[in-house]
């Protein structure tokens, strides 16, 4: 595995620069729309994205991939090496250049995650954990910090692309959270929420639909960093469709599961 995250590392900072160098973001040529307003897809999303498939390959040559601005077959999932790519997680934010995305990436092995690394340029703040090896950023261990409930900081997303439908409901819980917790966040990233949660940034995260490129690689780093994610219903996450997203140290995870239940 060490070998592994020597070539995946250097990888990923060189991608960011691809972010770093960006100009013209929201000119016409730049940004496109994927059916929505609020879904969009700017030419460094591919970029980063080809640059990432192209370099792992040369690397990996029986590697196979899921990434966002392509099409997928969840089949791979069960392969010896199988990366799930989120080459820029907050494109609103960048498209907008409000400087917080990010590059995810996770490595999963027959079916089970055994890498995944979250790469923030605008901070050279790189997330990373191996499967039985921790989590750390930049080098220093990570470990979720267990606050409790009446002090803990929720995380969340909105889940733009599905306001009509999951709007009203999203934002109920909103309000039950910050009534009984300290505060809530809603920064436009989820890969960044949950590597945060991981370094003990804040306490829970929620978002009512996410993909698997969305929390691949923050599964590992919660994980490994000794906090808990499941599906909004307390359910184990798969990895080969959309799904709710539940995640925050133990010790507050139930309280959370159980305003979410009372909603």
């Amino acid at each position: 595995m060490k070998h592994i995250s020597e070539t995946l590392i250097p990888l990923m900072r060189q991608a960011g620069k691809i972010m770093l160098e960006a100009h013209d973001i929201e000119s016409e040529n730049s940004i496109s729309e994927k059916g929505d307003a609020a879904n969009l897809v700017t030419i460094y999303d591919v970029a980063v994205q080809n640059f990432l498939l192209t370099e792992i390959k040369k690397a990996i040559p029986e590697a196979y991939f899921i990434a966002e601005e392509k099409e997928n077959d969840p089949d791979v999932l069960n392969r010896e090496y199988c990366f799930i790519i989120d080459p820029i997680d907050g494109t609103a934010n960048f498209a907008h250049e409000y400087r917080h995305s990010c590059i995810s990436l996770a490595l999963f092995s027959y079916n089970d995650p055994i890498f995944a690394a979250v790469y923030d340029p605008y901070q050279d703040e790189l997330f990373s954990a191996t499967k039985g090896g921790g989590a750390f950023v930049n080098g220093r261990k990570m470990q979720v910090v267990e606050r409790d409930f009446a002090h803990s900081i929720v995380a969340f997303g909105s889940s733009p692309y599905y306001k009509d439908t999951l709007g009203e409901k999203t934002f109920k819980l909103v309000h039950a959270l910050y009534r009984t917790c300290s505060d809530v966040r809603r920064s436009g990233s989820a890969a960044l929420d949950l590597a945060y949660l991981a370094a003990g940034r804040n306490d829970i995260f929620f978002e009512m639909v996410l993909h698997p490129w969305d929390i691949a690689a923050g599964y590992l780093l919660i994980k490994e960093a000794g906090g808990i994610m499941t599906t909004m219903d307390g359910k184990e996450i798969s990895f080969a469709a959309p799904s709710s997203v539940l995640a925050a140290a133990p010790n507050v995870y139930e309280n959370a599961l159980n305003v979410i239940k009372n909603i």
